[in-house]
């Protein structure tokens, strides 16, 4: 989403990462450029005017002009106030409070989704549940009061079968108070730990849809009440959202759609035009595309430092366990064959594909553009796996008995080519290599401390030259023929 905001951005500070020394007439300068970036985002100019005069007021500081590297602390500095802007101005606790759900009182906790029709709400009503059971092992109940829009009951209870949620059986002819108060008493008999109401929704904001919301409400007292938006709305949202805040206490706004090609400016305004913290992110069509939203982790999105993180957790998410203990092992030994590569390949398929791990790396950015440039794309993973499975399991646990014969048994197998499956051996080679390396320089241990020398800086630093040199000249490199892989 924020793919064209981050690419402005980043040409600004690329300059100002170059010079040595900063006046305060470079600051403005640059800070000019980030407020027109902003307005380009569609953001809403109050909000921008109110974040340009922050940044700048600091940035001028002596803190910056004394700075060994005034560039970087001139990216910090707008870095802290987008994190603000975000909603992440609060310390670490009262952050993780704000952030989390109101779900630990007597049960049942309800949970009440507002928002306008076509926003994303019945889906995104099924993606909290599924995120609730698995993240907060709770026992969640699914209710829909849309009584006006055809099959609206109907289709969460087919999401609720998908994600192995229980939802209320449907009653033909009953009110939506009606329904939002035998949801709650029927939680309270079976033992639910979270009801999350489905509340219908309009085309428009009238006065029908304000107040069937308001009496849903007043009878059921929510814990709390989620606006969904669609981020691609653009500054509409936050119209949309200051309206439903008028008539009942949102508590939190969820943004659908945050993968898509909007501008990013809705999401950038949405805390501070309506002082309600932004909760959750959907990231995708599937049941469990839904995120926490964490400020620092979309700033460093947007200013190209990566979410680490995030990372983190979508390896935690994929991870398995006995695989991962046998590649240690393997590692530890400074091995690597096919196998290995093979189960690398599925892990970065579960994990969103190249384009997605490549947005979530710090500095990857470049990498990234040349990708989607170059036409590469996640099936490119698939055609890399098919190859090695056409192999046997003697020729993936030694590729060295790979001979012209065989390459051409296992190209037709894989139906490609000859110099694609002479790609993936390359491929395989050089990750080898970089293995053996790195036994040399003490395993894994050796690897850390290393890359302790880079320290928290944002700049590239020893530790990440070193890294560069393990793994290539030039730092981590596509395998050669990446880029032409599956291309005839």
């Amino acid at each position: 989403m924020f793919e064209s905001l981050s690419d402005r951005l980043g040409g600004v500070f690329d300059r100002l990462r170059g010079r040595g020394a900063l006046t305060e007439l470079d600051v403005r300068a640059a800070m000019r450029e980030v407020r027109v970036a902003l307005l380009e985002a569609d953001v809403a100019l109050p909000v921008v005017k109110d974040f340009i005069d922050n940044a700048t007021a600091r940035a001028i500081g002596a803190e910056v002009t004394r700075s060994v590297t005034p560039g970087q602390q001139v990216v910090k500095i707008v870095n802290d106030c987008l994190v603000e802007l975000l909603g992440g101005d609060a310390g670490p606790e009262e952050r993780a409070l704000e952030s989390a759900l109101k779900i630990d009182v007597t049960p049942p906790a309800v949970i009440m989704m507002v928002g306008l029709q076509g926003s994303g709400k019945t889906t995104t009503t099924a993606k909290l549940a599924k995120f609730l059971a698995e993240r907060a092992r709770k026992k969640v109940l699914m209710a829909s009061l849309d009584v006006a829009r055809p099959a609206a009951q109907e289709q969460l209870a087919v999401l609720g079968e998908q994600t192995a949620t229980a939802t209320l059986p449907i009653i033909a002819g009953q009110s939506p108070v009606a329904i939002a108060e035998r949801a709650r008493q029927t939680a309270l008999l079976q033992g639910h730990d979270v009801v999350l109401l489905d509340t219908a929704g309009r085309l428009g904001i009238d006065e029908a849809l304000m107040a069937e919301m308001a009496a849903v409400a007043d009878a059921v007292r929510p814990d709390e009440i989620l606006l969904v938006v669609d981020s691609l709305t653009g500054q509409d949202a936050i119209n949309v959202a200051n309206a439903f805040k008028v008539r009942v206490a949102l508590t939190g706004i969820v943004l659908t759609r945050m993968d898509g090609d909007a501008r990013g400016g809705a999401a950038l305004s949405m805390r501070a035009a309506t002082g309600r913290p932004i909760k959750f992110a959907g990231t995708g069509e599937k049941l469990d595309a839904l995120e926490a939203f964490d400020a620092q982790r979309v700033a460093g999105r947007i200013l190209g430092m990566g979410d680490i993180v995030g990372l983190v957790e979508k390896a935690a998410a994929n991870f398995e366990a006995d695989e991962a203990e046998k590649m240690a092992e393997k590692l530890a030994k400074g091995q690597f064959d096919m196998d290995d590569l093979r189960m690398q390949l599925g892990q970065m398929k579960k994990m969103g594909g190249l384009g997605a791990l490549a947005g979530m790396m710090p500095g990857m950015g470049a990498a990234k553009k040349a990708m989607d440039a170059g036409g590469i794309d996640d099936k490119i993973l698939g055609r890399m796996e098919a190859v090695v499975l056409s192999m046997t399991p003697k020729e993936r646990a030694k590729p060295e008995i790979l001979t012209a014969k065989r390459k051409i048994r296992i190209a037709k197998g894989a139906g490609t080519t000859v110099q694609e499956v002479n790609k993936v051996i390359k491929m395989q080679l050089e990750m080898a290599n970089a293995m053996k390396k790195l036994r040399k320089m003490g395993g894994m241990k050796g690897m850390a401390k290393m890359l302790g020398a880079m320290g928290g800086g944002m700049g590239g630093g020893g530790g990440m030259g070193a890294l560069g040199g393990l793994l290539g000249k030039g730092g981590m490199q596509m395998p050669p023929g990446f880029d032409k892989f599956g291309k005839r």
